[in-house]
């Protein structure tokens, strides 16, 4: 029973690598979509207040006191979402990282399998070149033979 070459021993690895780098991929794109819609609902808040703001002027005392309070809420509101697009950024960074670490695995195993499959290609040249030289040994001591044999009887 031969061994199993080391290059066929590491795809089992290679694959479980290769999925968790595919998962990490998958939290990625859905940490960036997080981040791209939390982006543009802070857009959305920000645009929605600044036209809020350039609104025309209030004169009644009532409606002044309520504008001024639905301004303190959108500006809450701006924040909170700012504060919530600073987490996604992070979140996405996170992920980002560990995503960038899977893959440096793959690529490593990648590199390793490769260098195993020269290893392995060179060790059956070799191989099969002592064959060679040994078949030609055999042949040429075996012409020699035949041809000395038959000179010493003439």
């Amino acid at each position: 029973m031969t061994a199993r070459p080391p290059s066929l021993s590491l795809q089992p690895l290679h694959r479980l690598a290769e999925a968790r780098e595919q998962d990490a991929a998958r939290r990625l794109l859905e940490r960036q979509r997080e981040l791209a819609e939390r982006e543009r609902r802070l857009r959305e808040l920000v645009q929605y207040l600044a036209e809020y703001e350039s609104a025309a002027q209030v004169h009644n005392a009532q409606m002044l006191m309520n504008r001024q309070a639905f301004l303190a809420r959108l500006r809450e509101a701006v924040a909170v979402q700012e504060r919530l697009v600073e987490q996604a950024r992070t979140n996405c960074d996170v992920e980002r990282t560990h995503w960038l670490l899977q893959r440096r695995e793959v690529s490593t195993l990648d590199q390793l399998i490769d260098r195993y499959r020269r290893r392995e290609r060179d060790v059956e040249a070799q191989r099969a070149q002592r064959q060679l030289d040994e078949f030609a040994l055999q042949r040429f001591v075996g012409e020699n033979t035949s041809v000395s044999g038959g000179r010493g009887s003439e």
